[in-house]
């Protein structure tokens, strides 16, 4: 049968057609408005965080311990904190009977012949510092990774903290050191140069009325036998080694470190720092600890396997099995704490593997700290870092500065507000 298309039909017909495009379009712009947020939310899981490691909380919980030391001792101890395993090298070195004896001149010989950084040599003339930051491993891995990811915050906290503590009336020039405001930056300085206090205090009490209820400070109590009266008391003075004191100076109004450039290199066996006089960490001398921040891991993770291999002077042809040795211990490392996390909390897991090792007491970590930390890895790798590098060859090391002047590590006189028994 033939059909005959009038005009009428084939109106009707192109009628239909195009209510069904527009009926297309309309179903496939609701369909992208109801995926656009999906989508976003994808897109914004998929870039890496930009938010701070750490809250201002957590990072005045971890500099309360350290905020009023003289300036010099705080930037030596957050640039040692960023190398944990030197941290360990160094005091157990300290700990051998021969090395605890060793003063002055001597002491600085013995110490430039050591592989660890400046900033670590440098402590080691403050061995109730250096004790301190083996003993809080955690801690002190946690307060170096905030000052590699928020070098600025770290420095406006000891700055906030010296403020409080001002206010309280808790801080002020005393026959140890010397407190100023310098720039609108509140400066500590030993009153003699040469013999440098290092200060006790509860952090809960000196700032006044601490404002983090859940995030209270750090407290590492003083050594046993020293007794102080009131808030605020002194150690032994201790007579600095010229070589190892007076390298750097805080910029606080440009969040940095200022480092004598000749000096450290030096000290650090001649090589150079390569950074303008400004302090710089040196992914060398991390000896492959992980970082914790994503941020800090990609800026340093790629350039700190390069730098250990040149550091200990491979070549190129055994770069790749170094590289294979690093990767296998990390997977075995992620491996054990992976199993000790399924069975405990983080915390708890890392101060038990660490008690296992030294019996130092822990303070039970508070909730800042709930991020898993590496102390007990830390220590294990010492152990078999420890080794390594002292069958390796080193390379020729310059010839020592003059370090006239240095004295006994206990001399320089005692503190007004405190007596040993």
């Amino acid at each position: 049968m033939d059909v005959k298309i009038t005009s009428q039909t084939q109106s009707t017909y192109s009628a239909m057609v195009h209510s069904i495009k527009q009926s297309s379009r309309i179903v496939l712009l609701v369909l992208v408005l109801l995926a656009g947020p999906s989508l976003k939310v994808y897109a914004q899981s998929a870039a890496p965080s930009a938010s701070p490691a750490y809250s201002q909380q957590q990072i005045d919980q971890m500099t309360a311990p350290i905020a009023l030391y003289p300036d010099q001792l705080v930037a030596q101890i957050l640039m040692a904190a960023t190398y944990p395993l030197e941290i360990v090298e160094a005091n157990r070195w300290l700990k051998n009977t021969q090395n605890a004896q060793l003063h002055g001149d001597q002491l600085a010989s013995a110490l430039m012949q050591q592989p660890w950084d400046p900033s670590v040599k440098s402590l080691v003339n403050f061995p109730q510092v250096l004790t301190m930051m083996d003993a809080q491993l955690p801690w002190t891995e946690q307060l170096g990774d905030a000052f590699l990811a928020q070098q600025a915050a770290v420095m406006d906290s000891v700055q906030r903290l010296r403020q409080e503590a001002q206010t309280a009336g808790h801080l002020a020039s005393t026959q140890q050191e010397t407190v100023s405001n310098q720039d609108n930056a509140i400066v500590i300085d030993p009153v003699d140069p040469q013999v440098v206090y290092v200060p006790y205090y509860n952090p809960t009490l000196v700032y006044g009325a601490w404002p983090y209820p859940d995030y209270q400070p750090y407290y590492f109590p003083p050594p046993d036998g020293l007794i102080y009266a009131g808030l605020f008391g002194f150690g032994v003075g201790i007579a600095v080694i010229d070589g190892f004191w007076g390298w750097n100076s805080w910029d606080w109004h440009n969040h940095r470190i200022d480092i004598d450039g000749h000096r450290f290199e030096s000290m650090n066996r001649g090589r150079s720092s390569n950074s303008g006089g400004i302090w710089a960490h040196d992914p060398a001398h991390r000896h492959g600890v992980p970082y914790n921040s994503p941020t800090t891991r990609a800026r340093f993770q790629g350039a700190a396997t390069q730098a250990r291999a040149n550091f200990r002077g491979y070549t190129s042809s055994t770069q790749n099995s170094v590289q294979l040795g690093s990767a296998q211990r990390s997977n075995n490392v992620a491996r054990q704490a992976s199993s000790v996390q399924r069975a405990q909390s983080p915390v708890a897991s890392v101060q038990q593997r660490t008690q296992q090792i030294q019996s130092v007491p822990q303070r039970q970590a508070p909730p800042a700290f709930e991020s898993f930390s590496r102390g007990a890895d830390v220590r294990a790798q010492s152990q078999r870092g420890s080794y390594s590098r002292s069958t390796m060859s080193s390379a020729p090391a310059r010839s020592s500065p003059s370090f006239g002047g240095g004295g006994s590590r206990g001399g320089g006189g005692q503190g007004s507000n405190e007596r040993r028994r």
